[in-house]
């Protein structure tokens, strides 16, 4: 007889009200998504307001110079309508709606108007395909991505947090768009993740030097790799990546 698998529960702290964007950028292929918005806390100088605790799922605990942090931590400026989510915590496609839930739970209680999402897909490419494409619900295409350059993508399906997302979006009010870019083995990968903050910069105009991205992330290239490996030892508990063509 098995044992029962311990029930997910996460939850949501946090100190200010949020703004009216929230930016998020996860544990996932090639941790694109997760560099960029690591970048954007540390070129904004971006303050942490708040983070998110885990239950149910094998959790990490990262540290730096002997100080440890929430693996899931929320960031914002007062004078900055923009509220940024850098998650470092693996989340297995089966508990991707829950953790999604929770968070949107969340931004809907504190009146968050859109969410956007940072990744990168491990799908065959060519060079040509080297951009960042959208995936988007029809109020945040129609609000932020009339006179942006960023494509759509062609067709294919989400799963786990990021499909859960756009559920949400497309039964609510709240806008949702997921940005996504090819990625490639290496992590970080770094010219990845230049294109999904060239996008976000394209949308929001946040005015990002991306010049130094790359001493930035020879700096967490070893955090990061040590990091792609846990997320590699846990490739079994998610579904195989073809959900983008």
């Amino acid at each position: 007889m098995s044992a029962p698998q311990p029930s997910l529960d996460f939850h949501v702290s946090h100190e200010t009200d949020p703004s009216e964007t929230l930016l998020a950028g996860f544990s996932t292929f090639g941790l694109a998504g997760l560099t960029a918005v690591d970048y954007l806390v540390d070129h904004l100088d971006l303050q942490e307001t708040g983070h998110i605790v885990a239950e149910g799922l094998p959790a990490i605990t990262p540290f730096e110079n002997g100080r440890p942090r929430h693996h899931t931590r929320l960031f914002s400026r007062a004078d900055l309508d923009l509220t940024v989510l850098v998650s470092e915590l693996f989340v297995p496609a089966t508990a991707g709606k829950t953790f999604s839930d929770a968070i949107l739970d969340w931004t809907e209680a504190a009146d968050v108007e859109e969410v956007a999402i940072l990744s990168g897909v491990p799908v065959p490419h060519g060079p040509e395909q080297h951009r960042t494409f959208y995936i988007a619900t029809d109020d945040y295409r129609e609000s932020r991505l009339g006179e942006s350059d960023v494509p759509a993508m062609g067709n294919g399906f989400l799963d786990g947090t990021n499909a859960a997302f756009v559920e949400r979006g497309l039964s609510s009010p709240l806008g949702v768009c997921v940005y996504v870019t090819p990625v490639h083995a290496q992590v970080p990968d770094v010219e990845a993740a230049l294109r999904l903050l060239d996008a976000v910069d394209d949308v929001y105009d946040l005015g990002i030097d991306i010049g130094p991205l790359e001493a930035f992330a020879e700096r967490v290239r070893q955090y990061y790799g040590e990091l792609a490996e846990r997320i590699d030892t846990r490739e079994s508990d998610t579904a195989e990546d073809r959900m983008y063509m």
